[in-house]
């Protein structure tokens, strides 16, 4: 049986609307394959049938799914209640998961769990999520959700690719603010999967790399007081220090230090 410092960590990959979990993990499959070959990655469906046309349609096979439903100016939303209980249920019964990985109405979903997770709202037995990877996400804009959602910057490391031909680039840019040190990595598609060149695939294998090493660091941490607690060891460990941001004390929100990455390309 394998130790806790040799399993991967694991990552929720949620798809865009109406396409499907088979057609996201082909999307980033265009990715070299060393930046995640160091974590599991599980792309379900969403909980409903496409309930119209698809734009993958004869690109990609059927069937198609949808997370949720909304109306055309993006504030009311359909199904949206069971959408969170359905992906609760997954997370309980398939987690812990470490991060998540969203393209569109999925980046969107996952941004939202972030914030809910983080205010006590949903998962309260779920550890912190660690990461978020987001393609073309963007903020809800019920007010309602915004309050709770938003309330504070989401302290967990994210990444952030962006479009300049993209629809949703300013929401995207919106979304990116608020998450303490987003990485922005911009591209010159639209709304899609960008494929990455050099540059780009560096930067975001070096930022996958540092959350592999922050999180090796703290399972040694957690092993070495384990054996503490059980007489196994004789001298306490220093505590490590996290890489990841926090912003647990309070205090109002400050505009995050954004760090952005020039080099996708079609």
């Amino acid at each position: 049986m394998a130790s806790e410092k040799e399993k991967k960590m694991k990552i929720l990959c949620l798809h865009g609307f109406r396409t499907s979990g088979s057609f996201l993990q082909k999307q980033i499959s265009k990715w070299d394959a060393s930046i995640f070959s160091q974590f599991d990655m599980e792309f379900p469906d969403g909980k409903f049938p496409a309930g119209g046309k698809s734009d993958i349609e004869g690109i990609f096979p059927p069937p198609y799914f949808e997370w949720f439903q909304y109306d055309k100016d993006f504030t009311e939303y359909t199904n949206l209640e069971a959408c969170i209980s359905y992906l609760c249920d997954y997370i309980t019964s398939k987690g812990p998961f470490d991060g998540l990985l969203g393209f569109s109405q999925g980046a969107t979903l996952s941004g939202l769990l972030l914030g809910y997770h983080a205010r006590g709202k949903l998962l309260k037995e779920h550890p912190p999520f660690k990461f978020f990877i987001s393609i073309s996400g963007a903020k809800f804009r019920d007010p309602s959700i915004c309050e709770i959602a938003y309330k504070d910057r989401i302290n967990a490391r994210s990444v952030h690719f962006i479009g300049a031909k993209d629809w949703l680039k300013l929401p995207s840019e919106e979304f990116a603010s608020e998450f303490d040190n987003p990485l922005i990595i911009r591209h010159p598609q639209g709304h899609t999967v960008p494929r990455l060149d050099e540059a780009a695939t560096q930067q975001l294998r070096e930022w996958t790399n540092t959350i592999l090493q922050s999180n090796a660091t703290t399972t040694a941490s957690l092993e070495i007081n384990h054996k503490l607690e059980n007489g196994e060891a004789k001298e306490e460990l220093k505590p490590t220090t996290d890489l990841q941001c926090n912003n647990t004390n309070g205090e109002a929100k400050e505009k995050p230090e954004t760090r952005v990455v020039e080099g996708s390309r079609a």
